[in-house]
């Protein structure tokens, strides 16, 4: 456990923590002596035939100096005495339990990093080596050699040793640091709108770095991506140099080695993700709810803390995030900032768990969403001009490639197109969205589930929205939606929708579209939490056109909202799209008609969040004024609505106070309001809402009940 926290410590260029390099105090001497044994063995045996990818010098000559220390310590534990050491000697020793700890850390990074992350930090690691030959020089300067039971060839390498160390000098590969400049050069180049000549970078991936296949590039590129997410302000190289160095990396993988090799990968990932899925549906027992990301309610991979403090799992806030909200979605709180801190004392916690009940725990794969929110923030010329020509591989490959090439190809633009805009704008401007309109009818679900997430994440540029749906895109999305061969597929399929109707014109033309409003109602009533989120935010954006009323109402909208209400993660926009509808009469008919729609909107008044306490008195107290006197009456009676109201006057938000104060009105005004609201007066004064007045004048105009009490004009 310490190796790898000190190994990802030393991997994010941060400080170890200091538990991990604590010297065992409670060993006796030759408990110690032991110890030291076994480290030392450890790092001889693990580390003395390993090929070293680079600072192969270095690691040589460090493997040799701990050699000759394990050499000693045998040496001295088989002596007369017996391992009886001086207080020099024992204190020496400790330094040493440090200094072999730290170069067995050392070893394994340069054995287990990226090959490219390493040759761009070859300065830095070469330091690292030389700094502990000098530590390993003092400590022998220090030795009392003499004094202890050493033999004469053991006492001479060590005396050797000690005289190496000392004259020894910083050792920086000069092959290394060539390949290191060559490197650098590539990226000058796209950085000058220049594209290298494909023998030249064959000639350094493939014979230089020995990267012989597509996984070894997915590899190298995902280990730079680790280190965007991890880096500090005054650590070379900077993001974008880092963002620029990827984007040669992933165009690289698709000119030297083709789409096919990585379609297989796909498959085997979606097996596993499959068989996880369905071992975790046949136990028995329950998951605990802290393990669970509060948004789609299942198990986290990958969890980590937003500004309120809340947890989520790291896919599931990067999409709340990315649909532009920027509140939290438990709390309703604003978000001070956007990054995502890993949760990584929660996630060891659910790898135990999974482990103690036999649960296969499915790690993040593929692109941190963190990576690209800040990747897009940091975007270089080279990174830009790189991606374009990756992105002119896949698109030709959407166009000409084989089935499996195309598959392959939608894939990765549909994760290139969620890094920044600019890469959104070039992949539609270079004809990018008739190719993947067509890979939404394939049969095969892993292009269809690809084409249909890279229209959601294209959709996300404004200026492409009328590009996807003047092609055509529209009536096949909708499709996907009723019939699409995933949950994932449909869920996205959702959430393009909800993505379009951004744009006030495509409202009414996605209603309209045969199917669609009834598989959003189909959505949100039986979809996973994911897809039911999906569903209610593209519901809700429809509902802002008033046309769109009675569709909504024919499709079953209505209902599927209803049933909504009772659900915490969805509630709140169900509440909100419900006081849209009812503003028409029709609408407003059509919600009283629904015997849970009522309770539901005082359950959320109860229990919900600040916006949807805000939604549901809204929606209330517009059901009172569209629906008439048998939708007021029905809201009158409703239980502990005084209470509620009451605490909403005082504690709620301006707007749910305005609405508060304008329903009470309302109420005042209807049967024995002064025996059954007596109390609500109390607080009036801290409400405004001169339209509502204006508005419920004509309400009660079509109200037939008796009124005993007036009510202050605020």
């Amino acid at each position: 456990m310490a190796s790898a926290a000190i190994f990802s410590s030393l991997r994010r260029r941060r400080s170890p923590s200091l538990e991990a390099f604590l010297v065992p105090v409670d060993l006796s001497e030759v408990a110690l002596l032991e110890t030291l044994i076994s480290v030392s063995g450890d790092v001889v045996s693990c580390f003395s035939d390993n090929r070293f990818p680079f600072q192969r010098r270095n690691s040589r000559a460090l493997v040799g100096k701990v050699e000759i220390f394990r050499s000693m310590l045998e040496c001295l534990r088989d002596s007369a005495d017996g391992g009886v050491l001086n207080p020099t000697a024992a204190l020496c020793l400790k330094e040493l339990y440090l200094l072999l700890y730290r170069s067995k850390i050392l070893l394994d990074y340069c054995a287990r990093s990226s090959k490219l992350w390493l040759l761009l930090q070859n300065h830095c690691v070469s330091g690292h080596f030389h700094d502990l030959s000098q530590e390993f020089s003092t400590l022998l300067d220090v030795f009392p050699v003499g004094e202890i039971g050493l033999s004469d060839d053991v006492r001479e390498q060590a005396e050797l040793l000690r005289r190496q160390s000392k004259r020894a000098k910083l050792f920086i590969d000069k092959k290394d640091d060539a390949l290191r400049t060559r490197f650098y050069w590539f990226l000058d180049e796209f950085e000058s709108g220049r594209v290298p000549d494909s023998k030249d970078l064959r000639c350094f991936f493939v014979d230089k770095l020995q990267m012989l296949d597509a996984k070894s590039c997915r590899v190298e590129v995902e280990a730079l991506e680790e280190q965007i997410v991890n880096h500090e302000g005054d650590v070379e190289p900077t993001v974008p140099v880092l963002n620029g160095m990827v984007a040669i990396t992933r165009y690289c993988r698709f000119l030297l080695f083709g789409f096919e090799e990585e379609f297989e990968i796909e498959i085997q990932k979606r097996a596993r993700k499959r068989l996880i899925t369905q071992e975790i549906a046949e136990t028995f027992f329950t998951v605990p709810k802290d393990f669970c990301c509060p948004i789609t309610l299942d198990l986290m991979c990958d969890p980590v803390i937003i500004s309120t403090g809340q947890t989520y799992d790291r896919r599931s806030i990067w999409r709340w995030m990315e649909e532009g909200h920027c509140t939290c979605p438990k709390t309703g709180i604003l978000l001070s900032h956007n990054r995502l801190v890993p949760n990584r004392a929660l996630r060891n916690l659910i790898m135990q768990w999974c482990s103690a009940h036999g649960v296969p725990y499915d790690p993040p794969e593929g692109v941190d969403p963190s990576v690209e929110m800040f990747a897009s923030a940091c975007p270089s010329k080279a990174s830009l001009v790189a991606n374009r020509e990756t992105a002119m591989l896949l698109i030709q490959q959407l166009a000409d490639g084989s089935q499996v090439a195309k598959t392959v190809a939608a894939k990765e633009i549909r994760l290139l197109a969620k890094n920044g805009k600019e890469n959104r704008a070039f992949i539609a401007q270079a004809g990018a969205i008739p190719h993947l309109r067509k890979l939404l009818s394939s049969p095969n679900a892993v292009a269809q589930e690809n084409s249909v997430t890279a229209l959601l994440n294209l959709s996300i540029f404004e200026r492409n929205k009328s590009m996807i749906v003047e092609e055509g895109c529209l009536g096949s999305i909708v499709e996907v939606l009723q019939f699409g061969h995933t949950t994932e597929a449909r869920e996205n399929a959702a959430a393009t929708l909800f993505s379009l109707s951004a744009v006030h014109e495509y409202k009414k033309r996605i209603a309209d579209n045969v199917g669609a409003v009834e598989a959003l109602a189909w959505l949100l009533q039986e979809g996973t939490q994911r897809g039911k989120k999906d569903a209610v935010t593209a519901l809700f954006n429809l509902s802002t056109h008033t046309e769109n009323c009675l569709r909504m109402i024919e499709a079953g909208a209505v209902k599927a909202m209803v049933l909504a209400l009772g659900n915490e993660g969805v509630s709140e926009e169900a509440a909100g799209a419900l006081a849209l509808i009812v503003r028409q009469p029709v609408g407003a008919m059509a919600v009283v008609r629904e015997e849970a729609a009522v309770g539901g909107l005082i359950g959320i008044m109860r229990c919900g969040t600040p916006r949807g306490k805000e939604n549901a008195v809204a929606a209330l107290l517009e059901l009172c004024r569209s629906g008439g006197a048998t939708a007021t009456e029905r809201v009158v009676r409703a239980p502990a609505l005084a209470g509620l109201l009451q605490t909403l006057l005082f504690t709620g938000t301006k707007r749910a106070r305005r609405k508060a104060a304008s329903l009470a009105r309302v109420f005042q005004r209807c049967e024995n309001a002064s025996l059954h609201y007596g109390g609500l007066g109390v607080g009036y004064a801290f409400a405004s809402d001169s339209a509502s007045t204006r508005n419920t004048t004509n309400f009660v105009s079509d109200v037939s009940l008796p009124m005993s009490i007036s009510v202050p004009v605020l």
